[in-house]
């Protein structure tokens, strides 16, 4: 089986490289992720991407920034894409919110691990316990990081150490690893 995967910018692109491998069951592999440039460029040709991929055996992951629209809109007017494209039972929408930089923040010890940086910040601490509730999470980032962090190496970095069993603070990230391992469990 195929897992293709859509997702909105590269630094995205760069984390489902290095963590989807590492989850997906033996009879699965990631075979493509294709990236959009940006929101907009994503949910103007979602629909018309899934109608045309063909492949046999193929199951679909579509990831998005929430950023600072509506988590209930975004994901119902995807999956309408989705339904529309014939693809519904085959595929799963997963939001990061607010922003992938989100998921980051949700496990501290990998971004210290990624910038050889001891942080002051704990993950227990009011601002890190709910990693999704930071508004400004790049932001965020680039200032624990003194300024090092930059969307595509610091995704392929930090990746490399992100923990995959459900301790992260984000729950995004965390709904996006179940998500992916239920949708592979329920295919063939």
């Amino acid at each position: 089986m195929n897992l293709v995967c859509f997702t909105e910018e590269q630094s995205a692109k760069e984390m489902l490289q290095i963590v989807l491998p590492k989850i997906l069951p033996d009879n699965y592999r990631l075979s493509q992720i294709i990236t959009f440039e940006g929101k907009s460029d994503l949910d103007r040709q979602i629909e018309k991407k899934l109608k045309n991929y063909n492949t046999p055996n193929t199951v679909f992951l579509i990831l998005r920034d929430q950023d600072s629209a509506d988590c209930i809109e975004i994901k119902e007017r995807l999956l309408s894409k989705v339904e529309n494209s014939g693809k519904k039972n085959v595929s799963i929408i997963r939001i990061a919110c607010h922003e992938l930089e989100n998921f980051y923040l949700g496990d501290l010890l990998a971004v210290e691990r990624a910038f050889n940086k001891k942080l002051p910040q704990r993950q227990t601490s009011t601002k890190f316990r709910n990693a999704d509730n930071l508004a400004n999470a790049k932001q965020e980032l680039n200032k624990i990081t003194d300024k090092k962090y930059q969307p595509i190496s610091g995704s392929k970095t930090i990746s490399l150490y992100l923990k995959l069993d459900n301790s992260n603070t984000s729950t995004s990230f965390n709904t996006l690893l179940s998500g992916v391992q239920k949708l592979c469990a329920t295919q063939p």
